[in-house]
């Protein structure tokens, strides 16, 4: 004999607002960076790999993280970090508005 219920679970509790968006914000989204000035976007982080693209000045991409890679001096910008696009491609920041890497919060691992 069952008691009071106990037979079949209830249906889970609603989750608090507050916990719920601590839990959203653990999976990894993309961010979106914007271009200042034409430019290529490459399949490595150095010019010395292949262009795969042309991007346009104000041109939006979707963005995953950012790493060091070859230095790039142009456009009175010199540096060496990169930020690998979600289409698996890479856009040195000097290309980007924001700080030198577009505004990319995670760095890759």
């Amino acid at each position: 004999m069952v008691a009071g219920g106990a037979a079949a679970p209830a249906a889970a509790a609603p989750v608090p607002s507050a916990e719920r968006s601590a839990a959203q914000t653990v999976s990894i989204q993309a961010q979106t960076v914007t271009t200042w000035i034409n430019g290529n976007v490459r399949i490595g982080p150095s010019t010395g790999y292949r262009i795969a693209y042309a991007v346009a000045a104000n041109q939006n991409l979707s963005a995953e993280c950012w790493l060091e890679g070859g230095y790039v001096n142009a456009n009175g910008v010199y540096h060496n970090k990169w930020v690998l696009l979600s289409d698996d491609n890479y856009i040195w920041g000097g290309l980007l508005k924001g700080n030198e890497v577009g505004n990319v919060s995670r760095p890759c691992f």
